[in-house]
């Protein structure tokens, strides 16, 4: 990758609502040329998706999200890559990584309830074949999501009980 695209991709990092123009005119480049290398990096799948980053305190739409740690026990032939891959395809997933440590894989989820997503990890998740174990994590409050920190609201403060 050379510099160009590794600053094009910074730029969008940064901000996902650049367009080519902007980033042609931060860059000094030709706006062709900008796009051209967008397209590519679309293409290959070095650039996956755009997306937003929403500061749930101040949108609730009242959906719990929890990390779930799952141990597991690799498949022969395909160690982790199976077993990740069935974890992925369910729709309540919304992010899984491998990971060193106790527990093998890191799952994030989203649910309508707690509820919801207790009956998600007892009834689909932990009776896969291969998981040994999980243990499940509810996200309280955020802080900062993709290295943007949201916004301290005094008013707002959790309450620590003595």
């Amino acid at each position: 990758m050379d510099k160009l695209q590794k600053d094009i991709i910074n730029l969008l990092t940064d901000d996902a609502r650049y367009t080519v123009k902007k980033i042609a005119q931060i860059l000094n480049e030709k706006e062709d040329k900008i796009e051209s290398i967008i397209d590519d990096m679309e293409k290959s799948g070095v650039i996956v998706k755009y997306t937003t980053i929403i500061n749930s305190e101040e949108y609730s739409d009242d959906n719990v999200q929890a990390l779930i740690e799952v141990r597991v026990t690799p498949e022969p032939s395909k160690g982790f890559e199976a077993i990740a891959e069935e974890i992925a395809s369910f729709d309540e997933v919304d992010s899984i990584y491998l990971m060193s440590g106790g527990y093998d894989f890191c799952v994030i989820l989203k649910g309508k309830s707690l509820r919801e997503v207790a009956m998600f990890v007892s009834e689909r998740l932990s009776t896969l074949g291969g998981v040994i174990s999980t243990a499940t994590h509810f996200i309280l409050k955020k802080y900062k999501i993709d290295g943007v920190k949201l916004s301290a609201d005094s008013e707002r403060r959790m309450a620590v009980g003595a």
